[in-house]
């Protein structure tokens, strides 16, 4: 699914950016996850100059608890003309949930789309512990594969193994955003410096992965609010286009790595997105030369590299040399990637917060910002959108 709008007016933008405070699993005590959205909404709607009482649109992903009849009662939003929720295990959708917002303003179903994430790791269940969902993800759980690093871990190896991928050039993703979230008050290890010995010196996790190839476990949330330009011209925030959004996964994905451990080998050790990836930029009218940062979802860093060659920066097997040149460095690289720090460094909020990030690159504020930025890819295996100033 890719919106089709042509003309400037109608094409969807991002008109706001809301965020509350990001903390380590379980320090958000006295609010849950539907406070925590409404509060992100709440903000995104006052940094794009709209009264609450104008959004009309809620679009989320991936089982997201906070749902639409809930948040219109909490909010109080007068009228709620579209709601949706994108497929994608974990955040596998988030960039969808923007794709869905983009089709429902220039469509009409629609005319001011908050899209939100909320998640209170500390208040829910614990990774590790198993799933109790009948025919769900239990399956694998005789297998021993019990959490995310588990699940991922053989795929992670596969690519590893394959193109020959050294753990100095895996650390290059860990240092880079763990620098990046030195300089982002936001960021829950913005006082927390990293050390490629003191990476080299982490223990494992699940081979190939080490402590700091790991995502964080975070409280927090954040929104973005989607109009079209036409309606975006009434308004106080820095408009940002989306060229292009949307959604896909090769043959034999399914759950992605999580779950699909039998598909072509080629397709596998990929990490998916290829496809989509020719979709976007046809769509946007763009290719990979012309972006100037991506923010790339980084639940795991291994996967970081995979999405490299994806999407095109680096030919196949090539990304951990293309880290190891310093190609993704703020300041000097060619395409500074997750420049507020990113899942491994700045929150875990599902991907959301990597949007928003890529939405202050292109209205100039980051605080690792790109000189002159203006094509910023959001990036996973399963979901994907082009923003442009």
């Amino acid at each position: 699914m890719v919106s089709n709008a042509t003309a400037r007016g109608s094409q969807a933008c991002i008109v706001g950016i809301g965020e509350t405070e990001y903390t380590a699993r379980g320090g958000i005590r006295d609010r849950g996850e539907l406070a925590l959205a409404c509060e992100a909404v709440l903000k995104a709607a006052a940094d794009a100059g709209l009264s609450v009482s104008d959004i009309d649109g809620l679009a989320s992903f991936a089982n997201d608890a906070s749902v639409p009849w809930l948040m219109q009662e909490a909010l109080g939003l007068p009228e709620l003309r579209f709601a949706s929720m994108a497929w994608g295990g974990g955040g596998g959708g988030c960039y969808a949930a923007i794709a869905h917002a983009a089709s429902a303003v220039e469509s009409g179903a629609a005319s001011h789309v908050a899209v939100f994430r909320s998640l209170c790791q500390g208040q829910g269940r614990r990774y590790g512990q198993g799933y109790d969902v009948p025919h769900g993800p239990a399956f694998l759980d005789p297998f021993g594969m019990m959490s995310p690093p588990l699940m991922l871990a053989p795929l992670a190896q596969r690519y590893k193994h394959d193109y020959g991928v050294r753990d100095v050039q895996v650390a290059g993703v860990a240092l880079a955003f763990r620098d990046n979230a030195s300089r982002n008050p936001r960021a829950v290890f913005r006082d927390r410096p990293l050390t490629l010995d003191k990476y080299l010196e982490s223990r494992l996790i699940t081979e190939p992965f080490r402590l700091y190839d790991c995502c964080q476990e975070n409280d927090g949330a954040c929104a973005l609010i989607v109009t079209t330009h036409e309606r975006a011209r009434d308004l106080q925030g820095g408009a940002v286009s989306i060229l292009a959004a949307g959604q896909g996964a090769e043959p034999g994905w399914g759950s992605g790595g999580l779950g699909s451990h039998n598909m072509p080998a080629d397709d596998y050790r990929s990490g998916g997105g290829r496809h989509l990836a020719q979709r976007l930029y046809g769509k946007a009218g763009i290719g990979p030369g012309d972006v100037d940062t991506a923010q790339i979802y980084d639940h795991f860093a291994h996967f970081v590299l995979m999405n490299l060659e994806a999407f095109g920066f680096c030919g196949r097997g090539e990304a951990g040399g293309f880290v190891e040149d310093g190609h993704i460095a703020w300041p000097g690289g060619s395409l500074p990637l997750n420049t507020a720090g990113g899942h491994l460094s700045e929150a875990y909020i599902h991907g959301l917060n990597l949007a928003v990030e890529g939405v202050r690159q292109l209205r100039g504020v980051s605080t690792s910002q790109v000189k002159d930025a203006e094509v910023c890819l959001l990036a996973n295996s399963a979901s994907a959108a082009i923003l442009a100033r």
